[in-house]
């Protein structure tokens, strides 16, 4: 028996309006979805790119724990917090000291800035103007204010702007560590998720493309990252021995910089500095500490970013630009790390022969 083809016509039409609303549905509730957690983005990537970078040092803890996974989850935050917490502590009381200091040379009418050093006039190109307003500076701040009044105006807001920028981004990180804590207590269940995950989407080689994540979220996170943060450490420690002013904000300018591999160009204006205001002896062995710090990179990136997972800086330099400007400054190394991340899974997905393609299908 046949049924008439307008009836089949009409239940195709029927099925087909169904599909599709069904699929507007479903698009519409994942949009909705992406909405509400698109702020939390850049807190959530960073936690679990931190979990999953930590994971293997986490399990030595878990097992001098004696496998309690929440204790170690516990210890693990309150030691990234600490870590933290620390640096920024002495960054605040670097830049509150700066402030208390210019205030109460303001207050008892003595220079604020001393005068410059007769050499800096001799510097070739830069040397005039610097010595310039170093010298009008130094006399009267509030005439070199004056001065440079459009210029101060319009850096204002953003400095307002990248101040309050920091601001969030150290609240960011603070709770993108407990969102990490969180993962780790939960590390076998979150694995079996991203396994799942990563089978629906690749089949078979699911658990191929879940390790070469893994391997490249360890392998930028320690090698660039971490690079970035033991020669900032460094870093700092010249700085703070040499008597640079404003040292925490330094130390901010060279992270930023080290980060997006141009660590060096923070150096040469604190070298320069120094020179023009220390002893010859004092800026010599500044000049070497900052040799140092910048060559630094060049043994430890070969040791920390492992075989076959290395990423191009290209990559690493556009990662960190483009999140810089999607999410701030945290987004320096998000952004990193997921473009890495995307870099080589789409290098293994061409590396797919359409053989091995049809093979999976067969």
């Amino acid at each position: 028996m046949s049924f008439p083809r307008d009836s089949t016509d009409r239940t195709i039409v029927n099925q087909s309006l169904e599909a599709a609303i069904n699929i507007g549905l479903a698009a519409l509730l994942a949009v909705a979805c992406l909405l509400i957690l698109w702020p939390f983005t850049p807190l959530l990537s960073w936690g679990v790119i931190i979990a999953v970078a930590a994971y293997p040092g986490f399990k030595k803890l878990q097992h001098m724990m004696g496998g309690h996974s929440v204790y170690a989850a516990i210890v693990f935050t309150v030691a990234l917090l600490a870590v933290l917490i620390v640096p920024v502590y002495f960054l605040a009381d670097s830049l509150i000291g700066g402030v208390a200091s210019v205030t109460a040379h303001f207050k008892a009418g003595g220079p604020i800035i001393p005068p410059p050093p007769p050499s800096i006039a001799t510097w070739p190109l830069i040397g005039a103007p610097v010595a310039k307003a170093w010298l009008m500076a130094s006399r009267d701040i509030t005439e070199l204010l004056k001065e440079y009044a459009p210029q101060i105006k319009a850096a204002v807001p953003g400095v307002l702007s990248a101040t309050a920028g920091l601001g969030a981004t150290v609240l960011q990180l603070l709770l993108s560590f407990i969102v990490s804590g969180v993962l780790l207590a939960n590390a076998q269940a979150a694995y079996e998720l991203t396994r799942s995950f990563f089978n629906r989407l690749f089949g078979e080689k699911g658990l191929e493309f879940q390790q070469l994540v893994g391997t490249t979220i360890r392998s930028v996170t320690f090698g660039i990252i971490g690079v970035a943060f033991i020669q900032t450490v460094f870093a700092a420690i010249g700085f703070l021995v040499a008597g640079l002013p404003a040292v925490g904000l330094w130390v901010v300018m060279f992270l930023v910089a080290a980060v997006l591999q141009f660590g060096v160009v923070v150096l040469i204006p604190a070298v320069i500095y120094m020179f023009a205001t220390a002893t010859t002896t004092k800026a010599v062995v500044f000049l070497v500490w900052c040799a140092i710090v910048g060559l630094m990179d060049n043994v430890l990136k070969p040791i920390l970013l492992g075989r076959g997972a290395a990423v191009p800086m290209l990559v690493i330099f556009l990662g960190a630009i483009g999140g810089f400007i999607a999410m701030g400054l945290i987004g320096l190394f998000v952004g990193a790390i997921v473009l890495s991340v995307g870099y080589k899974l789409f290098l293994a997905w061409l590396e797919e022969t359409p053989m091995d393609q049809a093979s999976e299908h067969t």
